[in-house]
């Protein structure tokens, strides 16, 4: 089982969590999908949700809500949110509104688990900042059901090149065999990959830049028949690529999100 057993490196994508209309109905269906468990927490944590495979954690789930804790009107769509690990927040911060970023929610304690901070890069890409404490991250990634790669969808690679690397320190480089795509490496490590809105197909042309993450699973053409019966969306028919066998996919409240085997 490949768990994580030290800190993440600056830069490496660390964690990743849902943010829905309807908490409980995403508890249920990624349970079913993915065979995660997880309940509505505490309201001193606003009742987020942290999901476990195997007894480690994996994902967050958490319901919509205003800083006040009500109900937004309107509400937000769904999305999942990537965090990228440092070693301060308030720093990092300060050099991403430097360099052509905003905070969309400023530095934060949560607890004692850590630090957090979400943030647009300059292309409008949404994702979020994790300064580690008691709570590294995801305790288990690269198995079925856990996360295997996080990707950044961007209408200009160019600058989000060098405003990653600036900032959180993620380098980019074009990746060999792969046409127009890019890996990302953290301290020399190869943590995922970037590519231009452009160059991809089948896509809205106002889909605007994101991160998207990538689930393992054991069977992609499975999987997908489960999210149908299940209420899910299918954005990109399994096919196979460099690395596996994947599809683009939406839960039942229209959060995006990939899965690939790649065994």
């Amino acid at each position: 089982m490949p768990k994580v057993t030290g800190p993440y490196a600056p830069g490496t994508p660390c964690w990743a969590d849902l943010t829905v209309p309807d908490q409980q109905a995403a508890l249920d269906f990624y349970r079913d999908l993915f065979g995660w468990q997880g309940e509505i927490g505490p309201p001193e944590t606003g009742g987020y949700a942290v999901c476990t495979l195997n007894g480690e954690p994996v994902a967050g789930i958490m319901a919509a809500m205003n800083p006040d804790g009500s109900v937004p009107d309107p509400m937000p769509p769904a999305a999942w949110t990537t965090y990228l690990a440092t070693a301060d927040v308030d720093t990092t911060q300060n050099a991403i509104t430097t360099n052509g970023g905003q905070v969309i929610m400023p530095g934060m304690d949560v607890l004692t688990l850590g630090r957090m901070a979400v943030i647009s890069d300059p292309t409008n890409a949404v994702f979020g900042l994790w300064q580690a404490r008691d709570f590294p991250g995801a305790g288990i990634v690269n198995e079925p059901g856990a996360i295997i790669w996080n990707e950044l969808n961007t209408s200009d690679p160019d600058t989000a090149s060098s405003f990653y690397s600036t900032t959180v320190g993620l380098t980019a480089a074009p990746m060999e065999g792969a046409q127009d795509y890019y890996s990302l490496s953290a301290d020399g490590r190869m943590v995922g990959g970037m590519q231009d809105l452009a160059t991809l197909e089948d896509l809205p042309p106002d889909v605007p830049s994101h991160w998207l993450p990538y689930f393992s699973v054991d069977d992609a053409d499975s999987t997908v028949a489960a999210l149908v019966r299940s209420g899910g969306n299918v954005l990109k028919p399994p096919f196979d690529m460099m690395a596996g066998r994947m599809a683009i996919l939406q839960d039942p409240q229209n959060a995006t999100f990939a899965i690939i085997n790649t065994s």
